[in-house]
């Protein structure tokens, strides 16, 4: 449902899981490896604890205007360990309708200073527990925003 601030689409609660993601492994390999194996399109992340390494983030640069653009983002990269306090995002079918994860983590380093951001990618170190339930609903993809600059959530009807 298009409004004029804002769109909406219902959905229906799915199936439930837990994962975790073993020492070493990508965190953003596994939850594409596993969604596809699950024939899930259409999920969300409620939580995610653990802790990760070798930790990409990207953070949009302070006074950017849009569209976004890669040079007006900014990479910070992380070897870590941190203690990984939270994670949410959504997965959401993308170019030729594989898995996109769309992720934000907060994670903590050994001082206790919080860092967080837009999640490129991470590495479990001891484990990373997530907790995913899949979405059943069909008509949203991610598609790149030309006013946006970047790849957000479109409803497109069938």
């Amino acid at each position: 449902m298009e409004n004029k601030g804002y769109w909406s689409k219902e959905y229906e609660q799915g199936r439930r899981f837990l994962i975790k993601v073993m020492p070493g492994e990508s965190v953003i390999s596994c939850l594409r490896e596993f969604t596809g194996k699950e024939k899930i399109h259409h999920a969300v992340i409620l939580s995610a604890i653990g802790s990760v390494k070798n930790v990409r983030l990207n953070s949009i640069m302070s006074g950017t205007e849009l569209p976004i653009t890669p040079d007006r983002l900014i990479r910070h990269e992380i070897e870590g360990p941190l203690e990984l306090l939270s994670m949410s995002g959504n997965i959401v079918p993308g170019a030729a309708f594989n898995p996109d994860c769309h992720l934000h983590i907060t994670a903590s380093k050994s001082s206790g200073e919080a860092i967080g951001g837009h999640l490129a990618d991470a590495e479990a170190f001891a484990s990373c527990e997530i907790v995913l339930t899949e979405l059943v609903v069909s008509g949203i993809q991610r598609q790149l925003s030309k006013s946006g600059g970047t790849p957000m959530m479109f409803f497109v009807e069938h």
